[in-house]
């Protein structure tokens, strides 16, 4: 007993003495580390699976991005599947999110410890306490996936499921879309479901949801319950850029995309919006074949990853408000203004400072992943960019080479899944053993980032 106590206690110590940054890193790397042992284990396997898989697939659960290097319905069995599901479920709320939502709800008061870690992994306004965050995280969660589970299943039954299957596909895909995890039981991901308009409309909302971040619910929430409470600066810009880049995004995939022209009709349209909602949302779901797709609109789906969706919810990417702070920047310059603003709003230099930076550590590694991954896998280098991008981003989608890449190709990519879902920057403070006061709370008009 003594010995425990003696641990713990040299434990508390090393928490405490290391960066909120750093806890974040080690908190990640212990779900990755345990999730590989745990899915390693033959009994929760179908089929023998490398170490290197076994670890490929954990750090995709953990970074919620949806990339496979073994089919997971045929490689694991009930047991792995819901041990997948913990993992992109943690991943997907945060680390530390439920542990702290429990104490909260039990004592009412939380550490100074856990506040550190909580503001940091999320970029919250001034406006918002921790507190009612965390409460809106965890309630908007369970709303959303059950919501989710009903509704799928409903659906799946009517396809001829039966009802035990259903149920269980419809909570793992509720889970998995609300997540942005992009893992899927189907062996062809929703291209059975290409024209499904119901399915389509539910995994969006779902992941739209989960994507938008949970700032901007927290906001609503705020703005329901108090008359006095005004939407923060940042939840204006994050819905203004979704709608624009989702928008423009359907619109040239529609149009442009032989692939997606093939199709006539409402599945046409379906099928652009879903590619578009997917690759923005860092979802990572297909209900097409992304390895037909042509060089322009692997371009533009490039892209929409590279942004992705809101900080402070289950999307990677340099996020909407990043691009927001950059576009600002180039638009002031242009005109010659010394001052840096967006919808009327001057941006604070620190918050620019945070978007540059984000910009270059994340084009950096982006470029740095490329070049790694295309020396020993020769496949078009085109596929091996979109793997990366997906890969950084958190996405989850492929054109179908994730299974034929050699052991550095794979390691490449687990490393990048991680770095994405810790963030960039936060990678680079841990690694540099700072603390960084950027990463406090904003203030009501500032963009969070």
């Amino acid at each position: 007993m003594e010995k425990l106590k003696r641990i713990s206690k040299r434990y508390q110590k090393f928490k405490l003495g290391i960066s909120p940054q750093q806890n974040l890193l080690y908190g990640f790397l212990s779900y990755v580390f345990i999730g590989t042992l745990l899915l390693a284990l033959p009994i929760f396997q179908k089929a023998p699976i490398a170490f290197v898989d076994s670890l490929f697939m954990a750090t995709s659960a953990v970074s919620t991005t949806g990339l496979v290097t073994v089919p997971l319905a045929e490689s694991y069995n009930l047991g792995g599947q819901l041990i997948l599901l913990s993992l992109f479920q943690l991943g997907g709320i945060g680390y530390l999110t439920f542990t702290t939502f429990v104490i909260l709800s039990t004592t009412r008061k939380i550490t100074h410890w856990h506040q550190k870690i909580l503001k940091t992994e999320f970029a919250l306004p001034k406006t918002i306490t921790i507190g009612i965050f965390l409460k809106s995280v965890i309630l908007f969660t369970v709303i959303m996936e059950f919501l989710g589970t009903v509704l799928l299943t409903v659906i799946f039954t009517q396809e001829g499921q039966p009802f035990w299957t259903a149920l269980y596909n419809g909570f793992f895909h509720s889970v998995s879309a609300f997540c942005t995890a992009g893992f899927s039981l189907f062996g062809d991901g929703f291209v059975s479901y290409t024209a499904n308009g119901w399915v389509n409309v539910i995994i969006s909302l779902l992941a739209i949801s989960g994507s938008l971040g949970f700032i901007v619910i927290t906001d609503f929430y705020l703005l329901l319950r108090y008359k006095a409470h005004k939407l923060s600066f940042t939840t204006k810009i994050i819905l203004f850029g979704f709608l624009f880049l989702l928008t423009s995004g359907t619109i040239l995939v529609f149009a442009l995309e032989p692939t997606i022209n093939q199709l006539v009709g409402k599945e046409r349209f379906l099928a652009a919006f879903f590619q578009t909602m997917s690759a923005m949302t860092t979802v990572g779901f297909n209900s097409v074949d992304f390895g037909n797709f042509s060089q322009a609109i692997l371009l533009v789906i490039i892209f929409l990853m590279y942004v992705g969706a809101s900080p402070s919810g289950t999307a990677g990417g340099i996020k909407i408000t990043t691009l927001t702070a950059l576009i600002a920047i180039l638009k002031s310059r242009i005109q010659g203004n010394q001052q840096v603003t967006f919808l009327g709003k001057a941006i604070p230099q620190e918050r620019l400072s945070i978007a540059t930076s984000s910009f270059i550590f994340y084009s950096s590694i982006l470029v740095l992943g490329c070049f790694v991954i295309t020396l020993t896998n020769n496949h078009k280098f085109e596929n091996l960019f979109f793997e990366v991008a997906s890969a950084l981003g958190t996405v989850g989608l492929s054109t179908g080479i994730t299974s034929q890449l050699d052991v550095l190709g794979k390691l490449t990519l687990i490393v990048l899944m991680f770095i994405g879902r810790l963030g960039v920057l936060t990678f680079g403070f841990a690694l540099w053993h700072r603390n960084n006061k950027l990463f406090e709370p904003c203030e009501e008009e500032d963009i969070a980032l």
